[in-house]
């Protein structure tokens, strides 16, 4: 059988102008993993969603791994949900990027309050209540992201292949394969580290979870390197 290995990408810039950029310790998180990678995984095709931090997570990858990695095929199923929408839809106000910075600063863990909000608007958007308020729905962001999946491994032709996406998609993948709710897959999308590997397995028709969400690359390297968001 051969393996998708799907890689969440490396920290962002949480609180930068840019989230979408990596930050230093997400640089050095994918140099790590491709050092990691080195000697055992041997990527047929690279593929990647359209996001600055998927592409810069396998410049990343490629420099720790020594040698050149095949082009990264953008795909932009894999990419992200509208975070920003989602946020915004739960909390208008913070629209305005200065209040957001305003309401958040008056926690003592600002990135830690941000993510109790966010992982209330994640809930709130996959409720279906409220789907006319949204340009993607949960149910199409999980229909584009299984497309892109499928039309990912019809490419590799049997090959292994390396993913650089982001913690929802590869959520809604691992609900698809082992059958689970949405409540369980929104679950699994607020512990999965950043670069680490979800590996699946596929032949045929047949694809199998073997492994979720491992990070033991960062463990051995430097455990500070181990970040959420």
């Amino acid at each position: 059988m051969a393996t998708i290995y799907l890689v969440r990408h490396g920290q962002a810039s949480f609180g930068k102008e840019n989230y979408d950029q990596l930050s230093p310790t997400g640089w050095q998180q994918g140099r790590v993993l491709g050092r990691w990678f080195a000697g055992k995984v041997k990527p047929a095709a690279v593929f990647g969603g359209d996001l600055e931090r998927h592409r810069e997570t396998v410049e990343a990858i490629t420099t720790g791994f020594g040698t050149d990695l095949p082009d990264m095929q953008v795909a932009p199923g894999f990419n992200e949900f509208d975070h920003t929408t989602v946020v915004t839809r739960y909390r208008p106000e913070w629209s305005d990027r200065a209040v957001m910075a305003k309401d958040l600063a008056a926690f003592p863990k600002p990135a830690r309050a941000f993510q109790e909000t966010f992982v209330q608007a994640v809930r709130c958007w996959a409720s279906g209540e409220f789907d006319h308020e949204y340009e993607e729905s949960w149910p199409a962001f999980k229909a584009r992201v299984l497309a892109a999946f499928e039309e990912m491994i019809e490419y590799a032709d049997g090959g292994d292949v390396l993913v650089a996406t982001s913690g929802g998609p590869i959520s809604v993948i691992a609900q698809h394969l082992l059958g689970l709710d949405d409540a369980t897959a929104l679950g699994l999308n607020e512990v999965i580290a950043n670069t680490s590997v979800t590996r699946v397995l596929y032949s045929g028709p047949r694809r199998s979870l073997a492994v979720f969400n491992n990070y033991s690359h960062l463990e051995a390297d430097d455990s500070a390197l181990v970040t959420f968001r």
